[in-house]
């Protein structure tokens, strides 16, 4: 971000490292404090969603000869389009969950929506209250506040959602449906790539350009494919790999878990329980 005040904080490290398109986040997330008084958001590169946290605020919004004023309640948004500005005159001091997300994925999803590039943007708002969207910030907000345990596939699924929702909303059409299947040779390919690369943390894009598609095609495809979401199913194979080598009893914890593209032996041990309801000691005890 340019000109970023003091009171705007930087992004949170862990989605910031590479620098190949594939690995820069789709979505990330960071809480602000907002100050009494005026005050102008920073630009930004991508599209800003502020979810207002805390008691109900009377505020005044501009953006061009666009004006309004409210009182922004607990979980209520304003949309800031990438590359704008907004101006806010608050009464008093707020705080703001601030979700931001690559107009790329945007325009990617507006593709697989079958919009009008007239639709594919987003179009300043505020005061808008929708539980979907709530969710999706709730859930970004957990996964940032535990050092994202869920990995980059989960937090990407997170903005595909979010991405299809926003322009839903804009544009009154429900998210498309899955039109055709993924065929059996790509769904191979991607199962090959994510059983080699499953100590690597994983994004959504790699996957769908493994498999030939655009990300938004790919999300729905996969599901139906396999039965459930690209996240979940990596999940799964993580707690297996680990599984499995827990059994054969040859190597530290540590080790495994790494091995497995958890983050380390605790992170580990969270989702065997989540899954198997055992936790590596109990699994380990196991075979003998």
């Amino acid at each position: 971000m340019s000109d970023r005040p003091a009171c705007y904080p930087a992004p949170p490290a862990p989605l910031l490292s590479g620098s190949s398109p594939n690995r820069m986040p789709l979505l990330d997330v960071l809480t602000s404090p907002v100050p009494s008084g005026r005050f102008d958001s920073p630009l930004d590169d991508r599209h800003v969603l502020c979810l207002h946290l805390g008691d109900p605020v009377p505020v005044s919004y501009r953006m061009g000869r666009y004006e309004r004023r409210g009182t922004r309640i607990h979980g209520q948004f304003c949309v800031v389009p990438a590359g704008s500005s907004t101006r806010w005159t608050l009464t008093r001091p707020a705080r703001s969950l601030l979700l931001r997300l690559t107009p790329a994925l945007l325009g990617d999803t507006a593709d697989a929506m079958g919009l009008a590039s007239q639709d594919a943007g987003l179009a300043p708002s505020i005061h808008i209250r929708d539980p979907q969207v709530e969710r999706i910030g709730w859930m970004m907000q957990a996964e940032d506040h535990d050092a994202y345990p869920g990995g980059r596939l989960f937090a990407d699924s997170l903005a595909a959602a979010l991405a299809a929702r926003l322009l839903a909303l804009q544009s009154r059409r429900p998210a498309p449906s899955p039109g055709r299947a993924l065929p059996a040779w790509r769904l191979r390919h991607v199962l090959e790539y994510i059983e080699a690369n499953l100590d690597q943390d994983l994004t959504l894009a790699e996957l769908a350009g493994v498999a030939g598609f655009s990300l938004s095609h790919f999300k729905p495809l996969f599901r139906e494919a396999v039965g459930m979401p690209a996240h979940r199913f990596v999940l799964e194979r993580r707690v297996e790999r680990a599984r499995t080598r827990l059994l054969e009893g040859r190597a530290s914890l540590t080790d495994i878990a790494l091995e497995a593209g958890f983050a380390h032996p605790g992170h580990m041990a969270r989702c065997m329980r989540r899954l198997l309801g055992m936790s590596p000691s109990q699994i380990a005890a196991s075979s003998h």
